[in-house]
Formats: C-alpha cells, sequence, structure tokens
C-alpha cells in the first residue's frame, strides 16, 4: 500500500495480524501486546482525545519512556488529525513546561506521578493545558483534589463504545501537508526551538529508509533510543509500516539483558552505546591471558583484511576466508552472541561515529550503517546502506533528496524532509531555510567523487585559535574517546594559543588497571589525583598527538571525577556534548587549562 499520511502507516501495521506486534515488561517477564489490541487501543485513544476536546490541528503532548503506550497515544493523535508533542521524560518539570507551554498543548499524557507531581506545580506555566493523563498503571491514582487529571486505563475503558468509522472518517481527512508533529530541539545552544514537521516530510524519509534497507515483517527490533528524538521514531515508523516486532528496553542501563532476552535482527543507537560494547570488549582482552591476547590481536588483523568483503556484503575466499572463519569461531561469534545471536543490522546515528569503532564492529560480522540527518530534516539526509558503504563517512544522500556544500564548508540540503519551519520563530526560519529552498545545517562537510558525505564538524562549535587556524574539535575527541581509558572528552581552546582538553575517564577499565598493579586508589576522586593514573592518561594523550598537526595538540588536559550525563543537562538526550554548559560547571577546571 502507498502511504501519503501517517495515518496510512497505522492502516498497514493494523493488517498484520501478528500475535506478539509489540513486546514489553510486565513484572519481570516481556509481554506480548497484539496487531488487534494495537489497534483497539489507538482507536479508543482517539476517541477519547475526542472527549477530551481534541480537534484537528490541536497539539497533544506526551512525556514518557519508549513503551506500548507511545505509539498508542502518537497513533490516536495523528489519526484524530491532530500534533503530537514528545518531551524528553528526562527533563526537569520547568524546562518540559517550557515545551508543553511554547506548542499550547490541549492534553498532556506523563508516565509516572513524579512526572505528574513535578508539572502540576508548574501549573501556572501551562495556561493551555486542560486535561493531564497519568500513563503509569502502578503509580497512584489521581487525587481528589486533581479535578482535572485522569488515567490512562480508565480513558480507554471509557471509550468502549467508540465508533470505527468514525475514526476511519477523520484519519481519511489528514492531508500530506498537515502538522504531524512538533518536534523541540535540545537546546545545546539556547532554548529548543519547535520543529514543525509535516506528514509528508515523515513519510517522505521512511519511504526512502525503506527503498535502502531490508527491513522484514519477520524481524524483532529493539528500541531503547528514546522515541521523544525524531530518529528513533521515524525509524519505529519503518517498522510499523513493514510489520517488524517491537520490543521496548527497559531502559537504556539494561540493553546488554534485553538483548539476551529478545534476541533482536536490527536496532538503532547513537555512537555511545557502540562505544560503551566496544570498550567493555578490550577491558575483558585485557582481563584475559597473553594467550588470549594474542588470539583477539590476530583475530582483529585478520577481520581488517577482511574488511572490503565485509562491506560489500561478501565472504572472503581462500586462505583469509578459512582464517576468518576460524576467527569468527574464536572471537567474533562471541560477540555477536551478546547481541542475542540472531542479529543481523544495526544503524547509528545523532553525533558521529568513529571510524576505528565502526571498522571494528564490521569486522567482527556486526554491520553497523552510519546515517546522518537533523530534527528539521525528518531526520535522515544521507546513509550508508548495504551494497553502498564507505567507513569515515555518513553514506550518500537518500533519494529525493539534495546535498550541497557552500563556500565556507556548511552542508545545505533541500527536498520533502525538510520542515515546515520553527514554531512562531519566523526570523530563525528564514535564517534556516533560504529563499531557494537549502536548509542550512550549521555542519561543515565534504563531498566525494562517488557522492559520499563526511562531516567535520559543527559550524558553531568550530575552534578559532589565538593564530587564526580552524580547528575541528569532533575528530579529536572521537581520537581521545578511543582510548580504553578515556570515557568522554571536551577540546577547548577559542582564541587561546593552543588546546586543552576536559577528560571524563572510563573509571570502571580504570578500577580494574589499577588493581592489577595493586593500586589503593580506586574511587574515581582518588584516582584522578593519582600519580600513576595520570601518567596512564598521558601516555594515552600522547598517542592522539602523535596523529595531530602541532597546532591540533592537547597541550593541556584535566580529569573531572565523573561522566558528563544527561541528567545533569551536560548531554542532549542523543549523548551530544552540551558544550556551554560543560564551560560552565566546570569553569575551574578550564581555567587550570589556560592559566
Amino acid at each position: 500500500m502507498s502511504i501519503r499520511t501517517l495515518c496510512d502507516v497505522f492502516r498497514v501495521t493494523s493488517g498484520f495480524h501478528k500475535k506478539q506486534h509489540l513486546l514489553h515488561k510486565v513484572d519481570g517477564t516481556y509481554q506480548p501486546v497484539s496487531t488487534a489490541e494495537l489497534t483497539d487501543r489507538v482507536q479508543r485513544a482517539s476517541h477519547a482525545l475526542g472527549t477530551l476536546g481534541v480537534a484537528p490541528g490541536d497539539c497533544v503532548a506526551l512525556m514518557a519512556d519508549n513503551g506500548p503506550h507511545w505509539p498508542v497515544v502518537d497513533f490516536a493523535t495523528l489519526c484524530r488529525g491532530a500534533v503530537t508533542v514528545p518531551v524528553y521524560p528526562t527533563l526537569p518539570a520547568d524546562q518540559a513546561a517550557y515545551v508543553i507551554s511554547d506548542s499550547e498543548a490541549k492534553v498532556l499524557f506523563v508516565e509516572t506521578r513524579e512526572q505528574l507531581d513535578g508539572l502540576l506545580e508548574e501549573r501556572a506555566a501551562l495556561p493551555a493545558v486542560e486535561h493531564f493523563v497519568l500513563i503509569d498503571p502502578a503509580a497512584a491514582g489521581p487525587e481528589e483534589t486533581d479535578a482535572e487529571v485522569t488515567s490512562f486505563a480508565s480513558l480507554l475503558a471509557g471509550a468502549e463504545g467508540h465508533d470505527p468509522a468514525e475514526f476511519e472518517a477523520l484519519a481519511a481527512a489528514v492531508e500530506p501537508d498537515h502538522l504531524a508533529s512538533l518536534v523541540y530541539t535540545s537546546g545545546t545552544t539556547g532554548k529548543p526551538k519547535g520543529v514543525m514537521l509535516s506528514h509528508d516530510n515523515f513519510v517522505s524519509n521512511i519511504s526512502a529508509g525503506l527503498a535502502l534497507n531490508d527491513i522484514r515483517s519477520d524481524q524483532t527490533a529493539l528500541s531503547f533510543l528514546p522515541l521523544s528524538h525524531v530518529f528513533e521514531r521515524t525509524v519505529s515508523y519503518c517498522y510499523y509500516y513493514r510489520g517488524v516486532s517491537i520490543a521496548f528496553a527497559e531502559s537504556i542501563h539494561s540493553v546488554a539483558q534485553n538483548f539476551q532476552e529478545i534476541r533482536p535482527h536490527v536496532f538503532v543507537s547513537v555512537p555511545r552505546v557502540y562505544e560503551k560494547v566496544l570498550a567493555k570488549v578490550r577491558e575483558n582482552v585485557a582481563a584475559g591471558s597473553a594467550v588470549q591476547q594474542k588470539i583477539f590481536r590476530w583475530a582483529q588483523g585478520v577481520a581488517r583484511r577482511s574488511l572490503p568483503e565485509r562491506l560489500a556484503g561478501d565472504h572472503p575466499s581462500g586462505f583469509l576466508g578459512l582464517q576468518l572463519a576460524l576467527a569468527d569461531g574464536l572471537v567474533f561469534s562471541k560477540i555477536r552472541d551478546r547481541l542475542g545471536g540472531r542479529f543481523e543490522f544495526a544503524v547509528s546515528g545523532g553525533a558521529p561515529l568513529a571510524k576505528d569503532v565502526a571498522e571494528f564492529f564490521w569486522g567482527a560480522g556486526i554491520p553497523i550503517y552510519e546515517g546522518y540527518g537533523l530534527t528539521e530534516t525528518s531526520p535522515i539526509i544521507t546513509t550508508n546502506s548495504p551494497g553502498a558503504v564507505r567507513l569515515g563517512t555518513v553514506g550518500k544522500v537518500i533519494p529525493r533528496v539534495e546535498v550541497r556544500i557552500a563556500d565556507d564548508g556548511e552542508i545545505l540540503t533541500r527536498g520533502p524532509n525538510v520542515m515546515q519551519g520553527y514554531r512562531n520563530l519566523p526570523e530563525e526560519t528564514a535564517e534556516a531555510i533560504d529563499a531557494d529552498g537549502w536548509f542550512h545545517t550549521g555542519d561543515i562537510g565534504e563531498l566525494d567523487d562517488d557522492g559520499y558525505l563526511s562531516i567535520t564538524d559543527r559550524k558553531k562549535e568550530l575552534i578559532v585559535n589565538a593564530y587564526g587556524k580552524n580547528i575541528a574539535p569532533a575528530p579529536i575527541e572521537n581520537a581521545l574517546k578511543a582510548s580504553t581509558y578515556i570515557s568522554q572528552a571536551m577540546v577547548i581552546g577559542d582564541r587561546q594559543k593552543f588546546l586543552g582538553a576536559l577528560l571524563a575517564p572510563d573509571f570502571e577499565n580504570l578500577a580494574t588497571w589499577a588493581r592489577a598493579r595493586g593500586l589503593a586508589a580506586t574511587d574515581p576522586d582518588a584516582m584522578i589525583a593519582d600519580s600513576a593514573v595520570r601518567e596512564l592518561l598521558a601516555s594515552e594523550v600522547q598517542k592522539v598527538n602523535a596523529e595531530l598537526a602541532h597546532y591540533e595538540e592537547i597541550v593541556r588536559w584535566e580529569l573531572v571525577p565523573r561522566e558528563f550525563t544527561v541528567e545533569d543537562g551536560e548531554l542532549t538526550p542523543t549523548q551530544k556534548l552540551k558544550r556551554r554548559v560543560i564551560r560552565e560547571r566546570w569553569q575551574d577546571e578550564i581555567a587550570k587549562l589556560f592559566a
């Protein structure tokens, strides 16, 4: 079936009749939701929204972790002609209230009682909200004083007499150019902006993505990136359109366990997750015997020589093929087993994937297709795909989309995936989308002769040193993070004579290293002050410096006693550095760098 709107995506998924269309944890075990149950809940929820006064064009906000409630609320809203406004569940109440208020959402769904209580305290800032809906069935229900609060369960139960014909009529009235969602940017450089994405924006991306990747109804996907982010959400629409079963991870911290329980065929992630997996592999190798370490190094060498065939989807022939089969049996199959044993491919986006990380996984027989895009482009602009992979790039431009590089190196794009604009911000919209329809991404990049795009850095994050040299911090940060002992890095040096860096160590690996040498310092504060640890980190930084131009070298660095986190506001939900926040929070350490 050809699709024009996201309502059509729901119609298609309703026709699959699967017993296990969705899977989610209940009392410690995964429980299924059938296609019939999903369809019934969406129709009931859509009817219930009507009883709450939601009309076509109204906004419905959803603040919740991934789970079956997410597609129910989303499709119910969309098929009523209304607009979904996702709100990151990790946001503090005041920041969530800003998004909800700016969108003028009429109904607000929240998952937990804690979230509800926090937003009720911000009630004065939410004049447009008429109803609060509490999703979690285990949470304490609405109190007598909560006259405007209802539970999700009672909302669905009260829609017993819904009319499927009315649901279909409303869904059929939705047009491709109608607004589907307001997705707020993560605000790395200021207040979030409401990105207006139409049904056609999403559908164009779904169609292009499915034309390039093998997604089938016999597959199961594990969903763990937040559905509040457009990356996971658009990919999920692809799953629904193809009838893929979707299992929702309990949390980002339980993914390793959920891999074993679900045994997914496919998933999408940001680079940080792949970096963590690789760091764990390296830690286990370092803790092994000398023989095991030698076998691992040999297997990596075989994998590197086999990369051209792996990238082409083939298996090398002859003696190299025999060596790779042995390396697979001894080393790489064990890594794939950690992904459940049925893994077929993964997708990476949201931030640059370091080339050495990509090479490792591809060499291990774990294909990761890196793509590129932004919230404003629904999000996909380019992607590597089966038969068209070039590591170190974000792939080729997807169908019906154009890309060109401006004179200053900025990536410009044009196509049906580009947003309608920023909500109530005409000047910012005009600045982002020029008169010819080119969206200015703010990223610096290059297109090679074969059409593969490489991302250098964010235009606003380029460092200009005291001598006028332009320096992209991201490649240097990725090189530093390749160390087993460095978890995160932020390079600093704008208008300075040299570069410095804040380094967040990988304390788990450092503790293992320290214990093996009989060092007493194993807690974070003690470790970053320990001279032996600092010597180790200095040698790791020097390894990176040896591969850099002189003006790119890290001259001074300071260690921080914990990782940067989303909860502390230092990372976006897709693990990008909020540089302004980090500079403010760690200003004393930064001052030491340039004292």
